[in-house]
């Protein structure tokens, strides 16, 4: 027997109920403050995935990330498939001021899956989906050729990985962007998270390896001090 799709959605209104009578009046103060401005320190660019969720793991609230989310985390090219990526670029840096950027990939990443079989006939239904993907093939290209036996979670986090420091590069691209780098205004940084043991790593760009939390937090506080 198919799904009910009715019985989704109500546990989604249920859900909502429950927001209404106990989670906004907790915070009411906060969502009233948000009501007419917003002003969010970072851009989080990160997967569609429903596994992924950016307040939850950065322990922020609602008004502190501007969160743009896409098949893959990936960000087009300068002028390659403008659209709701590049729009949320330019208006984050240059209209809510943000003061980061965080690219963020993630384990057993179906997109990166995918990517390594692109030749796959089940494109011939999803051509959106393989043109997008198109913009993370350099990272493909950097792994190298790919034998189905192969892709196994070793190599999709590879992948993924290569395909933040891609997605960095091609963030650079954007003038928005290249401004307010240049001006000192704005730091970018790439993430790699394991959803099976709820860890975050940071990938650095000069030296292609990741390191800790706790290491790249050593840095930054060295940087300040």
């Amino acid at each position: 027997m198919a799904p009910n799709p009715n019985a989704s959605m109500i546990e989604l209104l249920r859900g909502v109920q429950k927001f209404d009578r106990e989670v906004y009046p907790e915070h009411q103060e906060l969502f009233e403050s948000l009501a007419s401005s917003q002003s969010p320190s970072t851009l989080f660019i990160t997967c569609s995935d429903s596994r992924i969720n950016p307040n939850l793991i950065t322990q922020t609230k609602p008004g502190e990330l501007f969160i743009v989310r896409n098949v893959g985390n990936i960000v087009p090219p300068y002028g390659d498939m403008l659209g709701a990526v590049s729009s949320a670029i330019e208006y984050s840096v240059l209209v809510l001021k943000v003061r980061n950027i965080v690219v963020c990939g993630h384990s057993n990443c179906g997109a990166m899956n995918a990517l390594c079989d692109l030749s796959s006939d089940k494109f011939k239904t999803m051509p959106t989906v393989r043109r997008w993907l198109g913009a993370a093939e350099a990272a493909l290209a950097a792994v190298g050729p790919l034998e189905a036996t192969d892709v196994g979670p070793a190599t999709i986090r590879d992948l993924a990985e290569r395909n933040v420091l891609l997605q960095l590069t091609h963030l650079r691209t954007h003038p928005a962007v290249a401004g307010a780098l240049a001006r000192g205004d704005l730091a970018i940084s790439g993430w790699f998270y394991d959803i099976a043991e709820g860890k975050i790593t940071v990938l650095d760009e000069k030296t292609r390896h990741t390191c800790t939390v706790e290491e790249a937090l050593v840095t930054l506080q060295a940087e300040e001090s």
